[in-house]
């Protein structure tokens, strides 16, 4: 598993390890039924907090996406659709399109970093 935190990012290191490990079921790289490293590896490998690794592994099972047992480890949960409204799936890209109109860019240089955010995503997943 290969993850990055960038310690002068505004986003907390814990936020940056969730959406590190969602980009990576996303991609096909992390599959239902596979096991992450343990805690105490991930934080040793990206020089953090343990805790920071075990807050970033709780918010992954509250969002169903990783299932947690005790002794046993974290492992990637089924991807079955769960009750969530398309609505409530849109808002964070609202709320990022939002800032993206804020920062002045145009629709057309919006649309081209949502292809290019979105190719890598798609590029590994296709095999699914």
């Amino acid at each position: 598993m290969f993850l990055t935190v960038d310690a002068g990012d505004k986003q907390p290191i814990y936020l940056q390890i969730v959406d590190g490990i969602k980009a990576l079921i996303a991609c096909g790289q992390l599959r239902e039924g596979m096991a992450l490293p343990s805690v105490r590896q991930v934080a040793g490998d990206l020089g953090v907090n343990l805790n920071t690794i075990a807050v970033a592994y709780r918010q992954l099972q509250d969002e169903g996406l990783v299932t947690v047992r005790h002794g046993a480890g974290a492992v990637i949960a089924s991807r079955r659709p769960r009750d969530i409204q398309p609505g409530e799936l849109r808002k964070p890209l609202r709320t990022a399109l939002t800032q993206l109109i804020l920062a002045g860019l145009s629709d057309r240089e919006i649309l081209a970093a949502v292809r290019e955010e979105l190719a890598p995503l798609r590029q590994k997943g296709d095999s699914r």
